[in-house]
């Protein structure tokens, strides 16, 4: 039995670990994991990358390491077509661009499976808003927000020169999207310039630095109860962001934003974080069907609908989870939420069915908990709900409380790829570097 996970995001890796440990371990299976890139990320933590207060190099898993130590095997590779009736998946080839030359590394090449888990996660939906793919920054890979990161300290390290030269300069971004990653994005930011003037950049002050949230709706993070929004909302204000709501970009141009009523927004960066969809690729898989977001529409075993080999789990993977007859008449579908528990989640249960397919015994279907949602604003503070518990209904959190819960979410994908001991080893070496490393990545 070989199975094939293609993705290493938070559900690949963890099923992926999960099975290795197992099947592969113990030689009942082979169980094979590929990825476009060498080394992971969570990617809830792609904007503490691109502020700088996570330090990618350090904090990243390398796959191949992993795998050795969880008993299932690595391959470098971008998916670039599935072949169902000969069960096989087709890789492109590996090319080296880092220097003048471009070298192939790996040929493209085939891979076969017994079972394939689809496991690519989802990337920014700029709504074909014309220019936002040229002018725009998007923070859906760790190299993305690297970049983000290198023009950054650039950015703060040229305002700091021409301050000191008597000029009065301002450094402005400009974040669309007011949900968990706009917001929070905003907050590491205010933090990181902080940082800067601490090292060495002394000029910078806090008005040298105007952020400008735009949210298309009525509020922030529409996915929260409002009297979060609101808390939200207010704490940022206090922090000095400009928080835009019911504004919608029409098109992005060179250092602006333009909005449907034709206000020009000028940045000197700018960063699209306005929902998601699935790559498109998927939508190409010959005989297997998408919604609207581009989803691969999967049944309660997780098992694409059109073939009992493939499963789906995480951003790419479109469950119902129930259709609402509107005031109106129509009628509104609601999905599992693209998000790190129900990515997490989906891994557990198609590790449970794949291991069940092994054994000859009958899948489980999968059943999304909601466990609450948590934002946290840097160093300031954090809010959020808990659901469930001892009351069976939520729990608004705030302040330190909902920070340790927020960084709790972290260690449990940690526990779920590393296991118990090595997260603590993990958690008193963060600990320790606390005071030996800086407190932002200022290179």
């Amino acid at each position: 039995m070989k199975i094939v996970i293609v993705g290493g995001g938070a559900g690949g890796l963890e099923l992926a670990s999960k099975l290795g440990k197992k099947l592969g371990k113990k030689a009942k299976a082979e169980v094979v994991l590929i990825d476009r890139k060498p080394t992971h990320i969570w990617k809830p933590l792609l904007h503490e990358v691109a502020a700088g207060s996570l330090d990618a190099a350090v904090d990243a898993v390398s796959y191949r390491a992993h795998a050795y130590q969880h008993g299932f095997s690595f391959k470098l590779g971008t998916l670039q077509g599935v072949d169902r009736q000969r069960q096989c998946i087709q890789l492109a080839a590996v090319t080296d661009n880092s220097d003048l030359t471009s070298e192939e590394v790996l040929p493209a090449r085939e891979e076969s499976y017994d079972y394939l888990v689809l496991a690519i996660g989802s990337i920014s939906n700029d709504f074909a808003t014309p220019g936002v793919a040229e002018h725009c920054r998007f923070l859906d890979a760790p190299e993305q927000a690297i970049r983000f990161h290198d023009k950054l300290v650039s950015r703060f390290i040229r305002l700091n020169r021409k301050l000191a030269e008597g000029e009065d300069q301002r450094l402005h971004i400009a974040i669309v999207g007011g949900g968990a990653t706009g917001v929070e994005l905003s907050a590491e930011l205010l933090k990181a310039r902080e940082w800067f003037a601490t090292y060495g950049l002394n000029k910078l002050q806090s008005h040298h630095l105007t952020i400008s949230l735009i949210e298309a709706g009525p509020r922030l993070l529409p996915a929260l109860r409002p009297e979060i929004s609101e808390s939200v909302l207010t704490e940022l204000n206090k922090r000095g962001v400009d928080i835009k709501l019911n504004t919608q970009v029409a098109r992005a141009e060179t250092g602006a934003l333009i909005t449907n009523d034709e206000q020009r927004i000028d940045a000197d960066l700018m960063v699209w974080a306005a929902g998601v969809k699935a790559p498109e690729f998927l939508q190409q898989i010959d005989g297997l069907s998408c919604n609207r977001a581009g989803q691969l529409l999967v049944e309660p075993t997780l098992q694409v609908q059109g073939d009992k080999n493939i499963f789906a789990i995480g951003d790419c993977a479109g469950f119902l989870l129930a259709t609402d007859t509107l005031d109106d008449g129509s009628e509104r579908q609601r999905w599992v939420p693209p998000r790190a528990q129900s990515a997490h989640q989906m891994a557990s249960t198609a590790a449970t069915n794949l291991l069940a397919l092994y054994a000859d015994k009958p899948l489980i279907s999968y059943r999304y908990r909601d466990y609450g949602s948590l934002v946290s604003l840097s160093g300031y503070t954090a809010f959020g709900t808990l659901m469930g518990g001892l009351t069976g209904g939520s729990l608004k959190v705030k302040g330190r409380i909902a920070r340790l819960t927020y960084v709790s979410l972290y260690r449990m994908h940690q526990f779920a790829i590393h296991g118990w001991l090595r997260v603590i080893l993990l958690t008193l070496t963060d600990n320790i570097n606390r005071f030996l490393r800086p407190r932002l990545k200022v290179h």
